[in-house]
């Protein structure tokens, strides 16, 4: 009987949690958005605020793949890997590679953009508006509800593109990403020996009280 491959942790818990709420609710908010339902709009919109303010956190204190410090490289390092692109030879890495890096960091851009537009947008009524609304006038509300809209559009350009870079990987160079974002694990490449992924539980609680507490105040227009 042949002994299984051996694999490597390189995702934690926390951080495919993250990934896979995160894809549930901006599923959520275009539903509910296209549906004028907007008391689940902005409920899911506070969860995606919670959820993008933990991984902020945890880009600091999480484990080396979630640092940004790990994946977020240089334009030579960048360039580098992508002269590698053409080849068919897969090459396994320990979190994000070098582009992989940079579309990460793009995707947290655009939606925390999307949901600081969202707290300040207003409706073409005036009547409805987001909880930091009061704060500005009509004029700007509606600038903001435009610039929501148009984030949103940004938004599904780079998951169309994640998307494609999934399959790419998946067909050209036989490199399944997704499982690795479901167990957390990948196989390691004969004679290839991989550091142990350490994370912090407490770590990760002080991470997830710090982004619900920041998505209740911002829900309340920080009227405390």
């Amino acid at each position: 009987m042949s002994e299984a491959p051996a694999t490597t942790r390189i995702w934690d818990p926390t951080i495919r949690l993250f990934h896979w709420l995160l894809v549930g609710f901006v599923g959520f908010s275009w539903w509910t958005g296209e549906q004028h339902d907007m008391e689940w709009h902005r409920l899911s919109g506070y969860a995606i605020l919670a959820l993008l303010v933990f991984r902020l956190f945890w880009g600091f204190a999480g484990p080396r793949t979630a640092r940004f410090g790990q994946f977020v490289k240089g334009p030579a390092a960048v360039a580098a890997y992508a002269k590698t692109l053409g080849s068919k030879q897969a090459h396994a890495a320990d979190g994000h590679n070098p582009l992989g890096g940079w579309s990460t960091l793009a995707l947290i851009g655009v939606l925390l953009m999307m949901v600081v537009a969202g707290l300040f947008a207003i409706d073409v009524d005036g009547w409805d508006g987001g909880p930091l609304s009061d704060y500005i006038t009509f004029d700007q509300g509606r600038a903001f509800a435009a610039f929501h809209e148009t984030v949103f559009n940004v938004i599904l350009a780079l998951v169309a593109l994640h998307i494609a870079a999934i399959a790419f990987y998946a067909v050209w160079k036989r490199q399944r990403l997704v499982p690795a974002m479901i167990t957390g694990k990948r196989k390691l490449d004969a004679g290839e020996t991989a550091q142990e992924l350490r994370w912090s539980p407490v770590l990760a609680l002080v991470g997830i009280a710090l982004g619900v507490a920041v998505a209740w105040a911002a829900s309340t227009g920080f009227r405390f």
